[in-house]
């Protein structure tokens, strides 16, 4: 299903570039529409009935991205994924747009993680040092875990740097085991 996500990931961000939309606009439309999918069971157990025509389906999302305010482009794109029934995969097909978008900006995007809330002072300068080390610019989501004691731990990607307590108490135990 992977490759079915990318696909249509790359489609809508490829319209998004030739057509020289605003990404973050269009990204923010597509979650959204994710959201109210998500919030709503009626709806998305409509969206995924095969024995409701796609025309039914297709007017409840006009209702919906008009009272939104979303773009044609993005309205449109949901409607292929309806037609196509693959509405089941927006969760993954919207991140998967949204790591395309990043990609083709030049963007890392950074989960981090701290004992405590972080200052607008110490969250640009973790910002600066990832993009130090990555040579991107960084889209960073912050998130608390008291369990981690101080630091913070930085994911992008799939590289973890772990500059917390108990990332330095566990390799401390390594080397006092080893």
């Amino acid at each position: 299903m992977a490759s079915v996500t990318i696909r249509y990931a790359q489609a809508l961000a490829d319209v998004i570039f030739e057509r020289r939309l605003d990404a973050n606009k269009a990204l923010q439309e597509l979650q959204a529409l994710l959201e109210v999918t998500e919030q709503s069971e009626p709806l998305r157990k409509a969206w995924e009935n095969p024995s409701i025509p796609a025309e039914q389906k297709r007017r409840v999302l006009d209702g919906l991205t008009k009272r939104l305010g979303t773009s044609r482009e993005v309205r449109n794109f949901l409607a292929v994924l309806i037609d196509h029934r693959r509405i089941a995969v927006l969760p993954q097909v919207v991140r998967q747009v949204e790591q395309e978008i990043n990609d083709r900006l030049g963007f890392a995007e950074a989960e981090i993680t701290s004992a405590r809330p972080l200052t607008d002072a110490e969250k640009h300068n973790l910002e600066s040092q990832v993009e130090r080390m990555t040579g991107k610019k960084v889209r960073a989501r912050y998130g608390q875990d008291k369990g981690i004691f101080g630091g913070a731990v930085v994911r992008v990607g799939s590289t973890v740097y772990d500059g917390s307590i108990l990332g330095q108490l566990k390799k401390l135990r390594e080397q006092l085991a080893g």
